[in-house]
């Protein structure tokens, strides 16, 4: 961060400051109170304006939560997306101690409020904003403050996202590939938009300090090693690192080597730009007669291998705002009419590979209607589904080894899973 933030601020709705914290008092509560009364005047909406202002050689930069807005001011130089997602970070914070985060709350907990800020920034420099850590030494009751407690070593140590001394009788890692497939096609059929956003979430319950050491089946990776890539190797695009992962060691030899926190964390994002094949694709052919009813005919087709298998699959159908009086056969799962949403919903627990099942539908249209009410709203066909054990990007976790120096066995478990994102199809 170039330069550092010289106060933070909590203010109600109005713009009045509720609560205040000075790091290195070169902006006042009234100067803040001035600017975002300047904002109000402009617009009346602050959210419009833009989360960066500009008053007096003070950057100000502010979210809003519920009924309260987070801003931070600087004279400096400072960089604006680092404080924004810091704020983000306070809010999350709060929201752990507190439930929820309004002006109520932070009424009720001035002194909480105050050395959690106290933690979290120093001198205008972010700290520790990891709730976790920040409990242990931190509580809500003002009883259990009377005893002086020396900061855990999560906060002074290196590795600020673990605490030492954790102790499990069972050594267990849970790893979690999941894939999320985006695909919009158009009228004509033609895949417009497609990609996949990954994520591998993580579930540790282990002992003392690990280190952990993860191998993909990166194209990169097996390239320097000198392995064969020929149909095992992916590319990764956008890769995010949760902060544990040491990425000086992934820069030079593309291993992904970390301490990981205690419990749930996602691990890393990634997305793959390749065309994606439609894993469940949808036709569908509307028949209008005359102004009395509408009849639909679905086609639904999984293009996955027979050995997978689709779970909880919804089909959203939609159908005009005016109809009513649905008659709907299907040849695998139910179907209902959702007349909130102007849709049919087609539901099938388990879809296998390589299947397909029909739907027909007939519906009721009013017979007087308006000649401007002709012509319907043209929404798209949405699928919901999962597919456990598998991946569209064909990413591998190849390696997943736990090094402690007590030396237990660990067990490790990997699963698989795709689910539909936004996945839309304008057929209709």
């Amino acid at each position: 961060m170039a330069g550092a933030t010289s106060a933070l601020f909590i203010l109600d709705i109005k713009g009045r400051c509720l609560i205040s914290r000075n790091y290195r008092g070169d902006v006042t509560s009234a100067q803040a109170e001035q600017f975002f009364t300047k904002l109000l005047e402009k617009e009346g909406d602050v959210e419009s304006q833009g989360p960066v202002g500009y008053d007096n050689g003070v950057t100000y930069m502010f979210i809003q939560h519920n009924n309260v807005y987070l801003m931070t001011a600087s004279r400096q130089n400072c960089n604006a997306a680092s404080l924004i997602l810091f704020l983000h970070h306070v809010v999350d914070v709060f929201r752990c101690y507190f439930e929820e985060l309004e002006e109520e709350s932070i009424r009720d907990n001035f002194v909480v409020v105050y050395e959690l800020l106290d933690e979290m920034m120093d001198f205008g420099y972010p700290q520790c904003t990891d709730a976790n850590i920040l409990s242990e030494f931190i509580k809500t009751d003002a009883y259990r403050m009377e005893v002086t407690q020396r900061p855990p070593m999560a906060l002074t140590n290196a590795v600020s996202w673990r605490s030492e001394g954790i102790y499990y009788s069972s050594n267990e890692v849970f790893l979690d590939v999941v894939e999320s497939v985006n695909i919009l096609v158009n009228s004509n059929g033609q895949i417009i938009r497609s990609d996949v956003i990954g994520a591998i979430k993580m579930r540790t319950y282990l002992s003392g300090m690990p280190e952990c050491k993860l191998g993909l089946n990166d194209r990169v990776l097996l390239e320097a090693q000198g392995g064969t890539t020929k149909g095992k190797a992916i590319d990764l695009d956008d890769i995010k690192f949760h902060q544990c992962v040491r990425l000086a060691r992934f820069d030079s030899d593309r291993t992904i080597s970390f301490i990981p926190p205690d419990g749930s964390f996602d691990l890393m994002t990634y997305r793959i730009s390749t065309q994606v094949k439609p894993l469940i694709w949808v036709e569908a052919q509307v028949v209008r007669h005359a102004r009395s009813r509408v009849e639909i005919m679905v086609k639904a087709r999984s293009q996955f291998k027979e050995r997978s298998s689709a779970n909880h699959v919804e089909i959203e159908l939609p159908v005009p705002c005016d109809a009513s009086n649905p008659n709907v056969r299907t040849s695998m799962g139910r179907a209902k009419y959702a007349p909130e949403k102007d849709a049919l919903l087609w539901k099938i627990r388990s879809f296998p590979g390589n299947k397909e099942f029909m739907l027909a539908a007939e519906l009721r249209l009013p017979s007087v209607t308006s000649e401007e009410a002709v012509s319907d709203r043209k929404a798209p066909i949405r699928v919901k589904f999962e597919i456990p054990y598998f991946t569209v990007s064909g990413i591998q976790v190849r390696f997943l080894k736990i090094i402690e120096k007590s030396g237990y066995q660990t067990l490790p478990w990997v699963r698989y899973l795709t689910v539909a994102g936004e996945y839309e199809l304008r057929l209709i």
